[in-house]
């Protein structure tokens, strides 16, 4: 079975719309939260969140076939990444062709251009409905604008399970290589859901932090007492996952293996993860023993990129996960939720923690979660408070838990391989 490597990393985020600058701002605990400026929410419960801001168009509009005034933001910022991942992998940028797919995950992706048409339907008309509606607020828009941009010719769709969807899109890549029908995917996930619609639907559901809008900076809050839910942010994360063979052939280099990725499901609630984590377990045990490893030999040398989502219910639920699976060995884990400074990016969430988590294992500094002050005692791990710490870790876990009971863990290793190695 071939061995799956991950070559390329890119991104457009509320941290930057590159790895160096991105890298930089997780590792000095930066939090690129704000007041919202693109739409106005000033009549809307909560007004602050994760906007992606300077993107340079040149690099979406890469050819006569794709535009990015044809282009939802969430497609914008897929292609964006995707150009950035493609590069840093080494890997062409035109006519890439059948051997290579694209694999996306969106929670939602096209909310900004269904909003703005449906206002226009019921104040202008159905005359004055843009005839580019449906291509751009489609689910499948995202992959398609990347394989239309690169001449990526081989499987190209999304996968949606809420904040789990780019979770499922990579382990669906991992599985692609894996079965032998491409040599490397365009993974990862989109979301551009910092709308009004998107903004009050959540804020009236009670999930988002409504109580810190005249400070941002402090509102994500993951494993603190005084934590209130979520801020919401927008961006891409895309990942280059390439199997073994091709990777040598063509003497390129990996940020990190991949081991092994589990889902389940809950079948306790829609919105509310069930509070013993018993499906959760069952995801990472089952991830876990894909990838070859017991808990009690690997967690002084694992991070977990928590979901940590700074709701009461989904922090104290994935303490009580990890302490299951790990026993009296979970407070050797070292782990953070990068949420705490990009808030919650939904369907691209585990995408951009994943790449995180490969610059962690290649540089050996972990991320830390900030604005962690008083914690919960029900959180009672070792959660990186505040800065970030150097440690060389051997293993990753990348937990992601969505609406709908969705549960999906991924592994990942550090690359041993001395030819593979980035320098």
């Amino acid at each position: 079975m071939e061995r799956v490597f991950i070559s390329g990393l890119g991104f457009a985020t509320c941290l930057g719309n590159d790895r160096e600058t991105f890298w930089k701002n997780i590792t000095s605990g930066v939090c690129g939260l704000d007041t919202l400026s693109i739409h106005d929410t000033t009549d809307l419960p909560v007004n602050i969140g994760g906007e992606v801001l300077d993107m340079d168009l040149s690099r979406i509009n890469v050819n006569d076939l794709v535009s990015h005034k044809k282009m939802d933001r969430a497609s914008q910022f897929s292609v964006l990444a995707a150009h950035e991942a493609l590069e840093d992998a080494g890997l062409p940028l035109v006519d890439i062709g059948e051997r290579a797919a694209v694999i996306m995950g969106a929670g939602l992706a096209g909310l900004e251009t269904y909003e703005f048409q449906m206002e226009r339907l019921l104040t202008k008309g159905p005359s004055r409905v843009s005839p580019f509606t449906i291509p751009m607020l489609m689910p499948n828009a995202p992959p398609g604008n990347i394989s239309l941009a690169f001449g990526i010719q081989g499987s190209a769709y999304t996968t949606s399970s809420a904040c789990s969807s780019s979770g499922h899109a990579m382990i669906d890549a991992m599985e692609t290589l894996r079965r032998g029908e491409a040599d490397f995917v365009v993974t990862g996930g989109t979301e551009a859901s910092l709308t009004r619609l998107g903004i009050a639907s959540f804020a009236n559901m009670k999930a988002m932090c409504r109580n810190r809008n005249d400070e941002p900076k402090k509102s994500m809050r993951p494993f603190d007492s005084d934590r209130s839910g979520f801020i919401m942010a927008e961006g891409a994360s895309v990942l280059i996952f390439e199997t073994e063979s091709s990777l040598r052939k063509r003497g390129g280099k990996a940020w990190a293996e991949v081991l092994s990725g589990s889902s389940t499901s809950d079948s306790y609630h829609l919105v509310q993860p069930d509070p013993e984590g018993r499906k959760a377990v069952v995801a990472i045990t089952n991830a876990l023993k894909a990838a070859g490893l017991n808990p009690a030999d690997i967690a002084d040398q694992t991070y977990v990129s928590a979901h940590g989502t700074s709701t009461k219910f989904n922090d104290s639920m994935e303490t009580v996960a990890l302490k299951k699976i790990f026993g009296d060995d979970a407070s050797k884990l070292h782990i953070s939720s990068i949420k705490s400074m990009l808030g919650h990016m939904i369907g691209a969430a585990c995408a951009v923690e994943m790449s995180a988590c490969c610059m962690a294992l290649t540089h050996g500094v972990l991320p830390p979660t900030i604005n962690l002050e008083t914690p919960d005692p029900e959180c009672d791990l070792n959660y990186i408070p505040n800065r970030a710490v150097e440690k060389d870790v051997k293993y990753i876990i990348n937990n992601s838990f969505g609406f709908g009971g969705h549960n999906v863990s991924l592994i990942a290793k550090k690359v041993e391989d001395a030819d593979l190695k980035r320098a």
